[in-house]
């Protein structure tokens, strides 16, 4: 008897709260119209109104008759990158740039001296006084063709069978949070594998992902990852661990990863609100 009673309070709680929302929404878009003629204008507190609303009732789009819901979705999106820009100002700190003139002398010396390497660039520029890390000589040396070897579409096919690739996505939340996705994606038959969320990915956690996704003898032959510093030397050493190869692909190159590319972008355009 208790039980019965205690549905009947929740579903008129519930039935109730459905009343004040709509009766709220009404109203407001009937306040638009009234404060002026002409067409009604919408103020960013109507905006953020609406935004507000669509993250804490599920049927927010019922009663919406003023605007589309897209237009809602569309006010949110916007609200969102601008949290974002304003928190990712710049403050004016950062590395300097490095001069013109000294980008022009390293890929000078580096045509010069085809059997110099970086640190041998380095030490040279040091003789005079220039100060600069080995690794930004390593960026702006000159890049010479490596001998021919199998195409990466090549590379693909023949190790379709042995091959998974590994990346991740952001998802970001009605409260400017951010969250990130791990997947682990298998060419043979395009199956998800693994999948994990995290607000705060680091390389131990993301090490612990491959462990939890090909537990006992079911690690691939090779595995398919960018150069994100997330993966980390921990997470190189698992896959080591497993007998599993790691192939980075190019800085900049989400091609060479077409798989899990393309299954990230059907997530974003299919299963998720941004």
């Amino acid at each position: 008897m208790l039980s019965i009673l205690f549905r009947a309070l929740v579903s008129a709680f519930q039935i109730q709260r459905r009343l004040a929302l709509e009766n709220l929404v009404l109203r407001q878009q009937i306040a638009v119209p009234q404060r002026s003629a002409k067409a009604p204008r919408l103020r960013p507190l109507d905006r953020l109104f609406w935004s507000f609303l669509s993250s804490i009732w599920a049927g927010w789009r019922e009663p919406l008759v003023i605007v589309k819901p897209a237009t809602v979705v569309r006010w949110h999106r916007r609200a969102f990158r601008l949290y974002w820009r304003w928190k990712g100002r710049p403050d004016g700190t950062g590395r300097p740039a490095v001069p013109l003139e000294i980008r022009g002398l390293i890929r000078k010396m580096s045509r010069a001296n085809p059997l110099w390497g970086a640190p041998r660039i380095h030490g040279e520029l040091g003789k005079p006084g220039i100060d600069i890390s080995q690794a930004t000589v390593a960026k702006y040396m000159i890049r010479r063709r490596k001998p021919p070897s199998q195409s990466w579409r090549t590379f693909l096919s023949n190790h379709a069978n042995d091959l998974v690739s590994v990346d991740f996505f952001t998802v970001p939340t009605v409260t400017f949070r951010v969250l990130y996705v791990f997947v682990v994606l298998a060419h043979d038959r395009r199956q998800v594998v693994h999948f994990n969320v995290t607000e705060h990915p680091t390389a131990k956690w993301t090490a612990q992902q491959i462990v939890e996704a090909f537990p006992w003898d079911t690690a691939p032959r090779y595995l398919l990852r960018d150069r994100d510093s997330i993966y980390g030397w921990g997470f190189s050493g698992r896959a080591a661990r497993l007998g599993t190869k790691e192939v980075k692909t190019a800085q900049r190159s989400p091609w060479q990863s077409p798989y899990v590319e393309r299954l990230v972008g059907t997530l974003h355009r299919d299963c998720i609100v941004t």
